[in-house]
């Protein structure tokens, strides 16, 4: 009896470990992903990069669930929320894209780390979920370290820091919506829905923004970013399924290394004091969340 509920522990104790490889290279492609966003703005228009990762995206997705043979799975109970989940990713997605072009990677990933925090206010008003005094100082703790990163009216980055915060709040609530929609629609049901606003919404605009044709290292670029996108997503659905959030929520802080290492190697930018800081400071907070979260369940 002993040695079967040792090799379960043992096999538990694997799954997560799996659960965890899988998470962090999620959150590797995700970082490329934003590297080769941030690539292509030197010769191509921000709408149709974001176009032509959402068209790559959903040919993959289509191919691969094929609802056409499975007319179940694009059969939503929810068609409303689907649809506005669905626009809500697209904003963020142009949003960010549009932070890339004129911030460092470091800089872009630091300020999605508020998007949890963003999460946890939201609960509150939408979800009907309580926020503690401690769980409140966190959010403002991690909101105090966007400020450090940003730095505004002191000689701050960039503007375009602006867009990174309105994409963070287009994902935090498409981060509501996707729990919402959790307990109607199946996860293959959400994902043939996740990337439809981007290519119903940008293809008619093609001929306004499309300026000059892509060579083909950007034509390879474009179709690798759904490729990315995809294929990260559906790695951090197999991590869910091996381990609990709360032990792979903090491996997502991962992805500030990652990105410095690309906008290092790739670009030649190193993050300033500043950003460390705040990146530590919002990491710090969203942590705290994690564990207060885990502690109360």
């Amino acid at each position: 009896m002993q040695q079967t509920q040792g090799e379960t522990t043992r096999e538990a104790g694997r799954e997560r470990l799996v659960g965890i490889v899988l998470m962090c290279g999620a959150v590797l492609l995700f970082s490329v992903l934003d590297g080769t966003a941030k690539y292509l703005s030197r010769e191509l228009p921000t709408p149709q990069i974001v176009w032509a990762r959402y068209f790559a995206n959903v040919l993959l997705v289509l191919a691969v669930l094929n609802p056409w043979t499975r007319p179940g799975v694009a059969r939503a109970r929810k068609p409303m929320l689907q649809v506005v989940r669905s626009c809500l990713l697209l904003g963020s997605t142009a949003l960010n894209f549009l932070a890339v072009r004129y911030l460092q990677l470091a800089e872009t990933i630091t300020i999605t780390f508020m998007t949890p925090l963003l999460v946890a206010l939201l609960a509150l008003p939408i979800l009907g979920e309580r926020i503690g005094p401690r769980r409140l100082a966190a959010i403002v703790v991690g909101f105090a370290g966007v400020l450090l990163v940003a730095r505004p009216g002191v000689g701050g980055i960039h503007p375009a820091a602006l867009f990174s915060v309105a994409g963070c709040v287009c994902y935090a609530f498409y981060g509501i919506l996707t729990r919402m929609l959790a307990t109607h629609d199946k996860a293959e049901t959400t994902l043939v829905y996740s990337g439809l606003a981007g290519v119903v919404l940008l293809t008619p605009l093609l001929p306004l923004f499309w300026v000059q044709p892509p060579t083909a290292l950007a034509w390879a670029l474009m179709l690798s970013m759904g490729v990315y996108a995809s294929v990260g997503h559906y790695l951090l659905i197999l991590a869910h399924q091996r381990a609990p959030a709360a032990i792979l929520s903090p491996f997502m802080y991962t992805q500030l290394v990652w990105m410095i290492g690309i906008g290092y190697f790739v670009f030649g930018d190193l993050p300033d004091r500043w950003t460390l800081a705040g990146g530590l400071v919002v990491a710090g907070s969203g942590l705290y969340l994690l564990s207060a979260e885990r502690s109360r369940r």
